[in-house]
C-alpha cells in the first residue's frame, strides 16, 4: 500500500487489509516522498481506523524503495501520482506487473485516486476509509478463497 507520505491513506490501507487477512500474509505501507520517516499515522487516521475497531499506532511511516518490489506480490498505489513514482523505480517489466491502482479493484480499469485527505477536514478520512474499505474486502475476498 503506496501514497506520498505513508501517513494518512496508505496506512488505513494496511490497517484494514491486515484485519481482513491471516496473519501469515505480509501486508505492508510506504510512501514514496519518505519525508515522514518513522513518524506516526496521521492523528485523524488513527482515529477514523479506531472508530472502525482498527488499532494503527504500531505503524511508522517508511519510504518506498526498489527492494520493495522483491518483498511484494502486489504493491497498490493510492494515486496516480505514487503510481507512476513506482514505475518510475521498478527495474524490469516483472517489477510493473506488480504495481496496481488500488481503486481499479473496485472500478476496474477506471484508473480513480483515492484522494488524499491531509488538508482536508475529517469527512475527508472518512470518505478515504470507505473507500479502502471496499476495495480491501474485495482484495481480501480474492486472497482468502
Amino acid at each position: 500500500m503506496v501514497c506520498l507520505g505513508n501517513i494518512c491513506r496508505s496506512p488505513l490501507a494496511e490497517g484494514i487489509l491486515k484485519s481482513k487477512l491471516d496473519a501469515e500474509h505480509l501486508v505492508d505501507s510506504a510512501g514514496t516522498s519518505g519525508h515522514h520517516g518513522g513518524e506516526l499515522p496521521d492523528k485523524r487516521s488513527i482515529e477514523v481506523a479506531r472508530l472502525h475497531g482498527l488499532d494503527i499506532r504500531d505503524q511508522r511511516s517508511r519510504k518506498f524503495t526498489v527492494k520493495d518490489f522483491d518483498a511484494f506480490d502486489v504493491i497498490y498505489a493510492m494515486d496516480r501520482s505514487n503510481y507512476d513514482d513506482i514505475l518510475y523505480l521498478s527495474r524490469n517489466d516483472d517489477d510493473k506487473s506488480k504495481v496496481k491502482m488500488i481503486l481499479n479493484v473496485s472500478f476496474p480499469n477506471e484508473n480513480l485516486n483515492v484522494p488524499d485527505p491531509y488538508y482536508g477536514g475529517d469527512k475527508g478520512f472518512v470518505n478515504v476509509y470507505n473507500m479502502l474499505e471496499e476495495a480491501c474486502e474485495i482484495i481480501a475476498s480474492k486472497i482468502n478463497n
